[in-house]
C-alpha cells in the first residue's frame, strides 16, 4: 500500500505573528531561536523570552545589500562577485496600542508616564512623580507585597512601574530591557522607572499586596527596587536613542508547514508613525482605526557556525508527509 505521500504547493498563510526579545544592549549579545528546537512551540505560549504581540499586518522584508563583480582579462569580464554591503529592513504594522508596540514603532526613548506629585510642575513627558513606595518581601514576579497603607492607593487596573532609583549613573539603564542611554548624569531619581519596561497590571488589592495580571518582565522585584503608578505613556520625535531588539516573525501555512524570519539584531528606523485605516470604507468622514507603523534595520550577526556575518535566519518546516 502506498504511502500517503503528497508534492506541497506554495504555502498558505492568513497573516504573521510577531515575536520581540530584548537584546542585551550592554554586551550586543542578542536572543537566538533554534528552529530545530523551538520551531513548534505554540504561537499562543513563546517560549521565554520571547514576547508575543499577536497578530501583524504589511509585513515587508526588503534586501538592500549589494554585490559587485571582480573582473579580470582584456577585455574585462566577470570572474567572481562579493559582496559590498549588508542590509535588509523590515516593516509592518502593528494591530494594536501597548507599551511594547508604542517603543517597538518608535525611534527613541519610550518613557512611562508616573503618577504626578500634588502641585508639580506640568512637564512635556510627565512632571515630578509622586514618591515610590518599597515593596515587601515576599514579592513575586506576580504579586507585589507591599503594606497595607500603601496598597490602599491602587485599585485594580491600575497600571505600575517597578525597578531601582537612578543614582547617577551613565551608559544604559532599565531592567531587564535597556529603555535609554544616558550620556550624562541626570538629577531625577525617577528616571529609570520612566524608562523601564517592567511594568505591570494590576488585576486585584488586596490589605497584602497587588496581584498582577501578567508577570513582571524581570521577574521578581530586585531588592532595592521601588514601584510608582503608570498613567499612560510617551515616545519624542527626535532624540539619540535607538530601540533595537530580536525578532521572530512566523507565518504559519494551511498544511501546517511553518515559515520563520529571525532577525538576531534590529533597530528602529523611523519615527513616531500612524497608519490610518477607515472602517468604513471611505477616505473622509466616519471611524477609522488608527494602527502603528514600524520600520526597522536589520543589524549583523557573527555566526558562530563559520564565521559568517548574518541580518536573517529564513527556516521552513515542513508540513507532516510533504514531499521534499
Amino acid at each position: 500500500m502506498a504511502a500517503n505521500w503528497f508534492s506541497a504547493p506554495a504555502p498558505v498563510a492568513r497573516r504573521v505573528r510577531g515575536y520581540f526579545a530584548p537584546v542585551n544592549r550592554t554586551t550586543q549579545t542578542p536572543v537566538l531561536f533554534d528552529p530545530a528546537e523551538q520551531g513548534g512551540f505554540s504561537l499562543d505560549a513563546p517560549p521565554s523570552p520571547w514576547i508575543g504581540l499577536a497578530w501583524i499586518q504589511e509585513f515587508t522584508r526588503r534586501t538592500g545589500s549589494k554585490t559587485s563583480p571582480v573582473l579580470t582579462g582584456i577585455p574585462a569580464a566577470t570572474l567572481e562577485q562579493v559582496r559590498e554591503t549588508l542590509e535588509a529592513q523590515v516593516s509592518l504594522q502593528f494591530l494594536s496600542w501597548t507599551k511594547l508596540t508604542m517603543a517597538l514603532a518608535t525611534g527613541s526613548q519610550h518613557m512611562n508616564l508616573l503618577a504626578p506629585a500634588s502641585g508639580a510642575a506640568l512637564a512635556a513627558d510627565g512632571s515630578q512623580a509622586a514618591p515610590a513606595v518599597t515593596p515587601q518581601s515576599g514579592s513575586t514576579a506576580s504579586f507585589v507585597a507591599l503594606a497595607a497603607t500603601d496598597a490602599a492607593n491602587f485599585a485594580p487596573g491600575s497600571i505600575i512601574a517597578l525597578d531601582v532609583d537612578y543614582t547617577g549613573q551613565t551608559g544604559f539603564v532599565g531592567a531587564p530591557v535597556a529603555g535609554a542611554y544616558v550620556r550624562q548624569a541626570l538629577t531625577d531619581v525617577d528616571y529609570i522607572r520612566r524608562v523601564t519596561f517592567n511594568v505591570g497590571l494590576v488585576s486585584q488589592v488586596s490589605p497584602t499586596g497587588l496581584t498582577l495580571a501578567e508577570p513582571l518582565p524581570g521577574g521578581a522585584p530586585a531588592t532595592n527596587a521601588k514601584l510608582q503608578a503608570v498613567t499612560g505613556f510617551v515616545d519624542r520625535e527626535g532624540g539619540s536613542f535607538y530601540q533595537e531588539w530580536s525578532a521572530l516573525f512566523v507565518m504559519q501555512g494551511s498544511q501546517g508547514e511553518r515559515i520563520f524570519f529571525h532577525y538576531p539584531r534590529l533597530q528602529s528606523m523611523a519615527g513616531a508613525e500612524e497608519a490610518v485605516v477607515p472602517l468604513s470604507g471611505k477616505s473622509q468622514g466616519g471611524q477609522a482605526r488608527m494602527l502603528l507603523k514600524g520600520r526597522f534595520l536589520a543589524l549583523p550577526v557573527t555566526d558562530p557556525l563559520d564565521g559568517e556575518h548574518v541580518l536573517c535566519y529564513r527556516s521552513f518546516l515542513p508540513a507532516a508527509k510533504a514531499l521534499v
